[in-house]
């Protein structure tokens, strides 16, 4: 059995003060480096993804200058610009596998995106044998909840780690556990 830990969008732009930032995001990647930094054992593969969005298109309609914040969205994430960096408090030295997604289409899983090597996640799952997957990041509501509920379609074991989440709006983001929950994932603290 081998476990994975995917770290979700864990990027200035979705971090307060960003295009799109959420009330929490600093604090989601300083608890995450502290998670890797005191168990570093705990995983075997560590995936980090980004939104990775190209400058010179609405990226299939996703980002819009007329935003409805529901499928289109303000600019955010433009690859090569400092929005779509990882947060400086996430240290990265533990991650394994990049993951850049969008780059010209919407897009909210991890499963959406490629690796650096232009792999799917799901061939690098399978490649590596990761059997159970805890996920953390942003934002609960959307990304988060999207990778977590394409884990547990392709057969995971998932855990949603709920204190290593941030959502857009509180109401979404209960909604967005209890639909994981009821898929079968389980939402538990990062130290169980």
């Amino acid at each position: 059995m081998s476990t994975a830990l995917f770290i979700i969008d864990v990027q200035n732009d979705f971090t307060e003060g960003g295009a799109l930032g959420v009330d929490g995001g600093a604090a989601v990647a300083a608890g995450i480096s502290t998670l890797l930094a005191q168990h570093p054992n705990a995983y075997s593969h560590v995936f980090a993804s980004r939104d990775w969005h190209d400058a010179a298109s609405d990226n299939g309609g996703h980002i819009s200058e007329n935003p409805d914040y529901v499928d289109t969205w303000p600019p955010h994430c433009i690859a090569g610009t400092p929005g779509a960096e990882y947060h400086p408090a996430l240290d990265l030295s533990a991650v394994d596998v990049h993951v850049r997604k969008g780059q010209g289409r919407p897009a909210y899983s991890i499963f959406e995106g490629t690796t650096d090597d232009g792999e799917s996640v799901a061939a690098v799952l399978d490649a590596f044998g990761i059997t159970d997957i805890d996920v953390a990041g942003i934002a609960t509501d959307h990304c988060v909840r999207a990778s977590a509920l394409d884990a547990v379609e392709a057969g995971r074991h998932v855990r949603v780690l709920a204190d290593l989440i941030a959502g857009v709006a509180a109401d979404s983001s209960a909604a967005a556990l209890v639909e994981l929950e009821a898929a079968g994932a389980e939402i538990v603290e990062a130290a169980q």
